[in-house]
């Protein structure tokens, strides 16, 4: 038996010896899961395809979940990872990321709590619970803005507001949406970027690798048509990231640099189910991988 992807374990005295059994959650199969799936059965790892829209948890039974070493979450939906998180860490399964870890970076909010509170550098940003409170803040902060859902990805429902007319349209059509994410106002400064972020992968206490995201477009993410290429790792990136990392309890993390014009480099966001299908050919480094040793690892942590 592989040793690498098998653990040693004592019971009732004698020395025993398994495979590892990995779930792998997922809302859909994208071209991340197929290189995860790909490097899970090159190194012959036992583990489950777990479809997070087909799954369900009986909370007097766990030991379903329990024959997984761990599990790695994949989920494209935040509040379905974070759930399925908290039940599984309940159910003393352990998690890539932890459930922890997905609740402070999901949140932007949180994230920039945990950051403030370790003085990890960030842009400007300021929170408020009314339109009326969060134009003051506005107002406050001077235009352009940025308004932000406290929870999404991909660049989606950002607000660049440039004047005040703008600010209360932007919060009324906010307001009048109704969810929870919108009666909290984020609000950021717009910083002028050079045409292009940073994000970095860090995985454990190693950042793996980074990459430019070019666009002329305001929002540079590449699920909005931002350009990658490799950007080498300084120092000040790597310290920067490994710090913005631990500050919300580390795991396998995507860092959102932004070069600030007076602060130099800030973190932006960080992700906690990160999509890397630009990263993987632009870096050359087998990222997924990376992921699944790290998930290993987790597990041999634990004897």
């Amino acid at each position: 038996m592989d040793g690498l992807w098998s653990i040693v374990y004592r019971h009732d005295g004698d020395v025993m010896q398994r495979r590892l059994k990995i779930g792998v959650l997922y809302s859909r199969v994208r071209v991340e899961e197929k290189w995860i799936f790909g490097a899970m059965e090159k190194r012959g790892i036992d583990y489950d395809r777990l479809d997070d829209r087909a799954i369900h948890f009986d909370l007097d039974n766990a030991k379903p979940w329990q024959q997984y070493d761990a599990v790695l979450e994949r989920s494209i939906s935040y509040n379905s990872g974070l759930y399925a998180l908290r039940l599984l860490n309940a159910f003393g399964v352990p998690t890539v990321n932890t459930a922890s870890v997905a609740e402070v970076c999901g949140d932007k909010l949180m994230t920039s709590a945990a950051l403030a509170r370790d003085g990890v550098p960030q842009p400007h940003n300021a929170t408020a619970f009314t339109t009326e409170a969060a134009l003051e803040a506005i107002e406050a902060f001077g235009y352009p803005v940025v308004l932000k859902p406290v929870v999404g990805s991909w660049g989606r429902l950002l607000a660049k507001v440039n004047d005040r007319d703008a600010a209360e349209a932007v919060l009324e059509h906010k307001s009048t949406l109704g969810s929870v994410q919108h009666s909290v106002f984020y609000i950021q400064e717009c910083i002028a970027k050079p045409g292009r972020d940073i994000r970095a992968v860090v995985i454990g206490d190693k950042v793996l690798t980074a990459m430019y995201r070019k666009s002329e477009h305001w929002i540079t993410n590449t699920a909005r048509g931002g350009e990658g290429e490799l950007c080498p790792i300084t120092p000040e990136i790597e310290d920067l990231c490994l710090r913005a990392a631990k500050s919300v309890g580390g795991g396998v993390l995507a860092v959102d640099l932004v070069e600030h014009p007076e602060k130099g480099l800030v973190v932006n966001e960080i992700n906690h189910t990160m999509e890397f299908h630009t990263m993987q050919p632009v870096s050359g480094i087998d990222i997924a991988g990376e992921i699944v040793e790290y998930t290993v690892n987790v597990v041999k942590e634990k004897f």
